[in-house]
């Protein structure tokens, strides 16, 4: 494959939060229903609203496993039947390019990247912990965008371009807020797929029109959503066959891949179906790190869908997805097939970096586009992402 001659652009990086992220800008009053910290037989633990949370193994991320170890198992590769923690190997401790941004920068730079979007890993699995306290959901991610801002800026440097969370559980506070993080110079926002919290147990379709207004406001500003996966609580799917409801990072029942269960299909299938992109012609949506197995089921639904009762529908579905939606693949992912699907203006180069399961060179992305021309490689690593941020 010829080299690359351009700095690519890797629309899937992250960060691992400071152990103040979601406590420095919280109200005290509110850090108790909200994030803390506690020592529970010598070991610091996570509780969230209260109740010890296990989204993340080890919350304080020092030590932590080292960047792509996992690879193989997530290509399907593992001869020896080894355990996740086997797989793990040795950790190490944290690097300070994961909490400090002037030695990302340079860090990305020997990468060979132009820039980088920044994600979560923490805060994509506080919503569904808290989504019986609304209040102290925004609480908690007003405060963790402040956190953000403060050490990782939203556009710093123009290298680093880092996603504040907004959550749909107020939709008032979710337009103020939005409104807020727009201001301040965010360029894109992270959100987690999955319906929207609403109630203990329920929730709702982003198509409800309590959200218009949101979204309105997000596709005027012309700001991309990037939805990440994270805890949607679609476990509740694995628990109706005898698994286990909780979220837990590298829980490895086989069952939880083989469900068809997926909360990104339906996200999309949502907004396209209750109109959103009809409503609001400039919204542009990302997906990010889930998966693009699940492209050619939708468009085959979609297509259904249209021929069975078109006037359900202003304009075809199937190409609502196409002009709105952005996709970044697994690397493993069958990415040919994704092409013919979606074409190669619609897919992102992410390579999960710094986590055990993304890719410990995000420019060896590169070498799973094969068959994919000169043209279409420069897409995919570079100028789809830029336009996203444009």
């Amino acid at each position: 494959m010829a080299s690359i001659d351009f700095k690519p652009f890797d629309a899937d990086h992250h960060y691992y939060e400071a152990e103040d992220a979601f406590t420095r800008h919280v109200d005290k009053k509110m850090q108790r229903r909200c994030i803390q910290w506690a020592e529970i037989n010598g070991r610091k633990r996570l509780l969230v609203g209260g109740k010890i949370n296990n989204f993340i193994p080890n919350p304080t991320f020092d030590p932590v496993a080292k960047p792509g170890i996992l690879d193989e198992f997530f290509r399907g590769n593992n001869p020896e039947n080894k355990s996740i923690v086997e797989l793990f190997g040795e950790l190490e401790p944290i690097n300070p390019a994961y909490r400090d941004r002037d030695v990302r920068v340079d860090q990305i730079k020997q990468q060979g990247l132009r820039g980088v979007m920044m994600f979560p890993t923490l805060g994509v699995g506080m919503q569904e912990a808290l989504r019986g306290d609304p209040e102290a959901a925004c609480a908690a991610f007003s405060g963790f965008n402040l956190w953000l801002e403060e050490d990782w800026g939203f556009s710093y440097q123009d290298v680093l371009y880092a996603a504040p969370y907004i959550s749909l559980m107020d939709p008032e506070w979710a337009v103020k807020e939005v409104e807020a993080v727009i201001a301040r110079g965010a360029r894109l926002i992270s959100m987690v797929p999955g319906p929207i919290p609403y109630g203990e147990d329920g929730g709702r379709s982003p198509g409800h029109p309590d959200y218009d207004r949101f979204w309105s406001v997000v596709a005027e500003a012309g700001i991309t959503v990037a939805y990440h996966s994270g805890d949607s609580g679609y476990r509740r799917h694995l628990e109706m066959w005898g698994g286990n409801a909780k979220f837990k990072a590298f829980d490895t029942d086989p069952l939880i891949g083989c469900l068809s269960a997926s909360a990104i299909h339906d996200t999309i299938a949502s907004l396209v179906c209750h109109g959103v992109f009809e409503r609001h012609p400039k919204l542009r949506v990302a997906s990010i790190e889930s998966g693009s197995d699940w492209v050619p089921t939708l468009i085959a639904k979609l297509k259904k869908a249209y021929g069975q009762m078109s006037t359900d529908f202003q304009r075809d579905p199937v190409e609502q997805l196409r002009e709105h939606v952005w996709i970044a693949p697994y690397y493993e992912d069958d990415l040919l097939q994704l092409k013919s699907t979606i074409g190669a203006e619609r897919i992102l180069f992410g390579s999960d970096y710094p986590h055990a399961e993304g890719l410990p060179n995000p420019l060896d992305f590169v070498h799973e586009l094969k068959g994919f021309s000169d043209e279409e490689r420069k897409l995919v690593m570079h100028d789809n992402a830029m336009s996203l941020l444009s």
